[in-house]
């Protein structure tokens, strides 16, 4: 018997009304028979409302078969709680996510059935800050762009979708001309915002299927799934384009120059073969850009 157990009928009600999580009891099989007013409030439904319905049917469709086998494992570990967290659906539409732990209660002295008590906890703080913490380990904290990692984690996928598809996928390896001297002559604070310009300029030339990303320092590059070569030259010239106009930084006018380099991988070619050497293609050609640049 637990400390709730021991508590008279009056105070474990009073327990279960002012539990400030969502508590409900149901039917072994999921069944609602109760609601507190937490549950109430969070799904924006009256208990009377609730009773008679089945757990799962408040679970996002999404979320339908795992709930079912979180329940079925319930059902056959009967004396270990079970901790799932899925999705439930409010009753404007909206969605809520949630851990629920449940625990199956035996059969009471006095005649009570076996039933489940659910402990409904929101989580959208919980989740909204797992997300920022996603988010920043993948993208650049200067530009807000994919970094390196999401850069390879997008360009394996689309060396997949280039396998199973038999699409060709292209890399564009671009590389700010004389960026050194802006930072040595103008500061760092002014190369950060140089940085940050070009970032904006390239997001401006990107199609909805390319990704673009900064490598580190003034590296940066595009994956393009589905793209044949002369495609992708199309997309180098509007960056080139779109960096021709001088960035304004506090009255000063900084002129950028850009070197690209293309790397292409036909349709049909294995991921593993075609990662590094598609890569390396763009930067070498990236460099050959930079040579003729100089001259």
């Amino acid at each position: 018997m637990n400390d709730v157990d021991a508590l008279p009928p009056a105070d474990r009600r009073s327990v279960f009304a002012n539990a400030p999580m969502g508590v409900a009891l149901t039917t072994p099989s999921g069944v609602m028979l109760d609601a507190n007013p937490a549950l109430e409030t969070m799904l924006g439904v009256r208990a009377e409302a609730l009773s008679g319905r089945s757990v799962l049917d408040l679970v996002h469709p999404d979320g339908a078969v795992a709930a079912q086998e979180a329940h079925t494992s319930l059902m056959s570990h009967r004396d270990r709680p079970m901790r799932h967290e899925t999705r439930l659906v409010r009753a404007d539409g909206s969605e809520v996510p949630v851990q629920v732990t449940a625990s199956w209660v035996e059969p009471g002295p006095q005649g009570q059935a076996p039933h489940l008590v659910m402990i409904v906890e929101d989580i959208t703080e919980r989740k909204a800050l797992e997300a920022q913490l996603v988010h920043r380990s993948l993208h650049d904290p200067l530009t807000g762009l994919p970094n390196r990692v999401l850069f390879q984690d997008r360009l394996w996928h689309a060396l997949s979708r280039g396998k199973r598809e038999s699409t060709p996928t292209c890399v564009l390896i671009i590389d700010l001309d004389n960026f050194k001297a802006i930072n040595d002559e103008l500061g760092h604070p002014t190369g950060d915002r140089v940085l940050v310009a070009f970032a904006d300029r390239l997001r401006s030339v990107l199609r909805a299927s390319d990704t673009a990303a900064r490598l580190g320092g003034d590296e940066f590059s595009i994956v393009c799934e589905n793209t044949e070569p002369a495609d992708a030259r199309v997309l180098a010239d509007r960056l080139r384009q779109a960096v021709t106009e001088p960035l304004q930084l506090d009255r000063t006018d900084v002129t950028l120059g850009i070197s690209i380099g293309i790397g292409a991988t036909p349709g049909g070619t294995d991921p593993e073969d075609a990662f590094e050497r598609v890569v390396r293609e763009a930067d070498d050609r990236m460099y050959e850009d930079k040579a003729r640049n100089r001259r």
